[in-house]
């Protein structure tokens, strides 16, 4: 017998509406490129959306056709997170970290048919244009006052507040098939072509739900929510859509993301929870720390993108009574994977056992399953001790690539290229990317484990292990550290700090002290970069 119950479309366009009829009055706050603060309402936006969504059919935009964006995180993108999506196009977030020429392979292999961008990316459009043959028009994400005028492209520029201004806000979003394309990510591509990733209305709603269940990101109405993790960044792990959901209030970062301009924001607004990468946090809590400052608001940050050190847990919740959510994810998830939230018993564990719990990535959310394998590709068991490739599969996983021939799964399961371990309690830790294990002597060392060592170290700002060849043990962890300013840190003492906190065969053979560590397009180290540069040191001393 067929169940009785009603059948609506899960639709983008949805979050919004329910946005603007239930929490209309609801503030989006902004720092705009040009400097200023820009506030309105959740009614503003869904007004404006609706403008913009007729302005994208009149520009000839037809269904699951790409719209380009080339932006930070602000109002105007979150327009167009709705517009492009609720008329039945697909929004393509384009990452400007990314070089020239990822750029317009990304922009030709999605055929963006129009690119929004802001004003502080007038440069790399420039740089890109030439090389790009997809895209009819360019649209500045600005208004009339601050147009440039000698633009220099070869095709039409248009001003993001003309075409609003153009149109009418009377829209009517139209009742997709919830299976149809929503927007499109790429991978960074650090090691190969990026591949994108098509996500679709059904499983960006259903994300948005599993995302924002308390024991995952645990958003609600009263909450204030600064996503620092940029909306080119995987849709800001859904953050904007949560907020939409819930009715909280936004508060957008623009360009300033260095720890003053973060910290000023989060207190003007009385920010209570906000996301991003380690590297981010390392200089919020360094200027916070710096001038002996306090957070009188914020109560809750998520940290993914790269293993959270449990220093930097630590100083956030011991010193600043800030909580720490590890996440983990990939652009194939949507992004959300696990979420480490504690189960009832683990809250009565000693503060060092509960920083153990809260260095792993957590637990899966529903709609997400996982496990592990060993080279034979038999499941591991779930005993905090074996560790194996991790896969997942679920409702907001990527089944195959777009327009790629290379499967995606493996007898229906994602291989996610990471190294894991599971605990009895369902709590995954990365260990390593399968690519960053080191292989010494027949034995595996984590290179996770010897960073996460030496960032407990109070005279390191950041810590990189890698494997370097060495004629006896085919392979060795060295560790790669910039100090902290006007540090007198030795490499003996550093190596001596690892003492009873590895087994002696894991520690690194040595230290080598740099300037900086090179970042990629989504603020995680560029290891094969210093792989190529280092991997020959215990051959060469160099």
């Amino acid at each position: 017998m067929e169940g009785l119950m009603m059948q609506q479309p899960l639709l983008v366009a949805s979050l919004l509406q329910h946005a603007e009829r239930h929490h209309g009055t609801q503030e989006i706050v902004s720092r705009r490129v040009e400097g200023d603060i820009h506030r309105y309402q959740y009614r503003d936006l869904a007004r404006r959306a609706r403008r913009l969504a007729n302005a994208l059919a009149g520009l000839g935009i037809a269904p699951g056709e790409r719209v380009g964006t080339l932006a930070w995180n602000g109002y105007r993108h979150l327009e167009l997170y709705f517009a492009a999506s609720g008329s039945g196009a697909v929004l393509h977030t384009l990452n400007p970290r990314l070089h020239v020429e990822q750029l317009a392979y990304i922009i030709e292999h999605a055929e963006d048919r129009v690119i929004f961008f802001d004003l502080s990316f007038l440069a790399l459009i420039q740089s890109v244009a030439p090389h790009v043959k997809s895209p009819k028009v360019f649209v500045a994400m600005t208004d009339r006052e601050h147009m440039p005028h000698a633009h220099g492209l070869p095709i039409p520029l248009l001003c993001h507040e003309d075409l609003i201004d153009l149109h009418s806000d009377v829209f009517e979003w139209p009742a997709l098939d919830e299976n149809t394309a929503s927007s499109l990510c790429y991978t960074s591509g650090t090691t190969a072509r990026p591949k994108g990733v098509l996500y679709s209305h059904r499983s960006t709603v259903l994300h948005t739900y599993a995302a924002a269940l308390p024991d995952s990101l645990n958003c609600a109405a009263r909450d204030v929510i600064l996503p620092v993790v940029p909306m080119f960044h995987v849709n800001a792990w859904g953050l904007p859509y949560i907020a939409a959901m819930v009715g909280a209030k936004l508060v957008l970062p623009g360009p300033a993301l260095d720890g003053k301009s973060l910290y000023e924001l989060i207190e003007a607004e009385q920010v209570t929870v906000s996301a991003g990468v380690p590297t981010v946090w390392q200089g919020l809590l360094a200027h916070v720390e710096g001038m002996a400052g306090a957070f009188s608001s914020m109560r809750r940050t998520i940290i993914g993108g790269a293993p959270c050190p449990t220093a930097m847990t630590a100083a956030f919740q011991e010193r600043h009574r800030v909580d720490v959510l590890h996440a983990w994810g990939m652009t194939e998830l949507s992004p959300v994977g696990t979420v480490c939230s504690f189960r009832s018993h683990q809250l009565s564990l000693s503060t060092e056992e509960r920083y153990a719990v809260q260095a792993k990535q957590g637990r899966p959310v529903f709609g997400i399953d996982m496990k592990i394998t060993g080279a034979d590709g038999e499941e591991l068991a779930w005993d905090n001790a074996a560790a194996g490739d991790l896969l997942v599969r679920g409702h907001w996983v990527t089944r195959h690539y777009f327009r790629s021939d290379e499967p995606a799964l493996q007898e229906g399961w994602f291989p996610t290229g990471d190294v894991a371990r599971i605990d009895a309690d369902g709590f995954m830790q990365i260990t390593d990317r399968s690519k960053d294990v080191i292989k010494s002597g027949g034995e595996w060392i984590s290179s996770t484990e010897i960073e996460n060592v030496a960032y407990l170290h109070p005279e390191v700002t950041s810590a990189v292990c890698i494997a370097a060849r060495h004629p006896k043990w085919d392979e060795r962890p060295l560790l790669l550290v910039v100090k902290k300013p006007d540090s007198t840190l030795a490499a003996d003492e550093l190596l001596g700090f690892f003492d009873n906190k590895v087994a002696k065969w894991c520690k690194p053979d040595a230290v080598v002290f740099v300037e900086t560590v090179p970042l990629g397009a989504t603020g995680k180290v560029l290891k094969n970069q210093l792989r190529d540069q280092f991997s020959n040191y215990y051959l060469t001393g160099s």
